[in-house]
């Protein structure tokens, strides 16, 4: 070594030992500046939170880690507890009786009346119906629920409102996440998911495969779910984000059973079930984009758009084989300022085909073709709302809204009937537009840092899907359902309380629902004359010590008003109280406690009130390790009890005081376990 790099080395040294031996050191001041840059694109929860609080309605951001401590596989895993929301699955599986505030009242398949979608983009056809089977509820960092209209900002102006599943990113997720669970009925799922940040853009990408046999006899499932999302800055004013969404399933049906069926056997399924072979099986591809361009002095526009293809094979009380291409886009111009006025308005346009053929159904087979339907749906919407701060610590918000939607049904086989082979000719072509003109205004007042007050008058107006036209074997060329709704309620947030409260009443003209005429003869998916929807939405968590309280109670008060048939009978198909929650004591990543569901008097199934569905409570435990990274596990176990029950029921105009096929049992006992590693 060199005698000049020793003595540096020496030299080194000797002032690292001085300094070493120093009382104290003096360094300059230095500012350390990091700023923190919002994704347009992909908003947090704690942003949207902050955003819902200014909503002067029923508006709730649900954390996915809530539901994730427990099995994760429907959407009653991961919206059962949200306020509002009533979701009971049909047999322990994805399609389920989906509705707020009485939306989609009979529909226990094939939702209708809400709005779904994923990031923002919907994933509802364009005639307004949507799958369950979409949405992967682990691949979900929170979800976001409008009730009413209180989902004008993303366009809906159903009476349930919208639903808004948000994915992780490459910032928001672990760069790794493996995750299995098991247990009763042969229930198995695997997930993995990898995230990555690249800087100004990030990516994600999970993988799932879910299977059970079923509680039910014939009520296997096979499903595989792939979604992806790649998004960030192209410059310092416009951020984009693209989904991909590929979905695999398959589903065996077991049908309805009567009252004394169920109570004999519950597991048993329907023999028309398993004489059809019935099944919903369907291929899924949905490409989704969402791009934000910030302009100056609080501007923004955000571009939503979507293109969907699927493929549907359903043995039901026919074969029905229906290929489906859907896309859509929705033009946003946001804009807000310092004093507390904000805008959001847009347009929307989206367009849907369905090549539907039908066949009779032998085995699960296609038979000869009895119906060939080319349908098409076409929708332009504009939308606006703009908030005005009036006072201090008060807020008025006013909206318009302005649908043109067009429902085409091109009847290709044009026969009602085969007699010796022959066609009867009848075409069922139809084509109908739907135009609506509403209005909505609300108050907000903050009463305190803690709570707040709202009110709002609102009107919707929904066109009928495919299926209220031609999805039963009767053809109806129905009106759009229109309704007006009162709604007022409170928000109360502090350390250790979350409370949501709304009270609503929503007079309704022209409610889709499937009735009979004054003999008693069916007459299909038709509009009622006048309906009316009330009731109140009670959620929330409380903390008490380390245990916390977290639920929902929901009172629902659904009839006729003044008709000519029912009079003022109540509304089938949902229970008038329902209750559900949880008490977990949480330490350090550990939690352990009960669950109960409670439906506290029976509710009718027919519309002429003659058939009921019993009430019913059931409990069970949960308890598991969820620490932030690395490994955790879960143990649940569900209607402990092992209850025979009803879950959900068809609805019907009028059973005649007759025991009918329309119950769906709910699960029996069973227990599940869960493994997870985070990185």
């Amino acid at each position: 070594m060199h005698k000049t790099s020793v003595l540096s080395l020496l030299a080194i040294a000797v002032s690292l030992a001085n300094l070493a031996h120093a009382e104290s050191v003096e360094l300059d001041n230095t500012l350390v500046k990091g700023e923190y840059r919002k994704d347009p694109t992909a908003p947090t929860i704690a942003e949207k939170k902050e955003d819902f609080s200014r909503i002067p309605g029923g508006a709730t951001v649900v954390d996915a880690e809530t539901y994730k401590t427990g099995r994760s596989s429907t959407l009653q895993d991961a919206l059962g507890m949200a306020p509002g929301v009533f979701v009971q699955p049909r047999f322990g599986a994805e399609e389920a009786r989906l509705s707020i505030r009485g939306s989609g009242l009979q529909r226990t398949f094939h939702g209708r009346g809400l709005l779904l979608m994923q990031d923002g983009a919907p994933v509802n056809l364009a005639d307004g119906s949507f799958d369950f089977q979409t949405i992967e509820p682990l691949a979900v960092d929170h979800i976001e629920v409008l009730r009413g209209a209180n989902a004008w900002r993303y366009g809906s102006a159903t009476l349930g409102g919208a639903i808004n599943f948000v994915s992780p990113t490459g910032k928001t997720a672990p760069p790794l996440t493996l995750r299995a669970e098991g247990g009763s009925f042969g229930y198995q799922r695997f997930y993995g998911a990898g995230a990555q940040d690249f800087g100004d853009w990030d990516g994600f990408v999970s993988v799932n495969s879910y299977s059970q046999d079923g509680y039910r006899d014939h009520s296997e499932q096979d499903n595989q779910r792939y979604f992806a999302n790649l998004g960030g800055r192209i410059n310092e004013r416009l951020s984009t984000r693209f989904y991909l969404t590929h979905v695999d399933t398959d589903s065996d049906l077991p049908g309805n059973l009567t009252k004394a069926q169920m109570r004999r056997d519950p597991k048993q399924a329907s023999q028309s079930s398993i004489t059809g072979d019935q099944q919903r099986d369907f291929d899924l591809t949905r490409l989704g984009n969402i791009s934000v361009l910030e302009l100056d002095d609080g501007h923004s526009l955000e571009f939503a758009s979507f293109y969907s293809e699927k493929s549907l094979f359903h043995p039901i009380f026919q074969v029905l084989d229906i290929d489906s291409e859907d896309y859509g886009l929705r033009v946003s111009h946001k804009w807000h300022n310092d004093e507390g006025w904000r805008w959001t308005g847009g347009v929307e346009a989206s367009q849907g085909r369905n090549w539907d053929s039908r066949y009779i159904n032998v085995s699960g087979n296609k038979g000869r073709k009895v119906n060939e339907l080319h349908q098409t749906a076409r929708n332009l919407n504009a939308f606006g709302e703009l908030e005005v701060p009036v006072a201090e610590q008060w807020a008025l918000i006013g909206g318009l809204a302005w649908l043109h939607q067009e429902r085409d049904v091109d009847d290709r086989l044009r026969c009602n009937a085969f007699v010796s082979g022959f066609c009867l000719p009848q075409d069922e072509s139809f084509n109908k537009t739907y135009i609506g003109r509403i209005a909505r205004i609300g108050l907000r007042h903050d009463l305190s840092e803690e709570i707040q007050l709202f009110t709002n008058l609102s009107q919707s107006f929904e066109p009928p899907t495919f299926s209220e036209l031609t999805g039963g074997q009767i053809i109806t060329a129905n009106d759009a359902q229109k309704a007006n709704t009162l709604e007022a309620g409170m928000r109360w947030q502090r350390d250790d309380l979350a409370l949501d409260l709304a009270v609503y009443r929503s007079e309704i003209r022209d409610e889709l629902l499937a009735l009979n005429d004054g003999d008693g003869q069916p007459l299909g998916t038709i509009n009622a004359d006048r309906t009316i929807h009330q009731g109140i939405e009670l959620g929330g968590a409380w903390t008490v010590g380390q245990v916390v309280l977290r639920g929902q109670y929901l009172f629902n008060d659904f009839r006729f008003d003044n008709d000519d048939v029912y009079g003022n009978n109540r509304l089938a198909g949902l229970p008038r109280q329902f209750i559900k929650g949880e008490a977990m004591w949480l330490r350090e990543g550990w939690y352990a406690g009960p669950t109960f569901e409670w439906v506290p008097s029976h509710y009718n199934v027919d519309q002429a009130e003659t058939l009921y569905a019993d009430g019913y409570a059931i409990w069970g435990l949960k308890g598991g390790y969820r620490p932030a990274d690395g490994f955790g596990f879960f143990i649940e176990g569900r209607n402990l009890s092992d209850k025979t029950y009803v879950a959900t029921t068809g609805v019907i105009a009028d059973a005649g005081g007759q025991d009918s096929a329309q119950f769906l049992p709910g699960d029996g006992r069973s227990v599940y376990v869960g493994l997870e590693w985070r990185m």
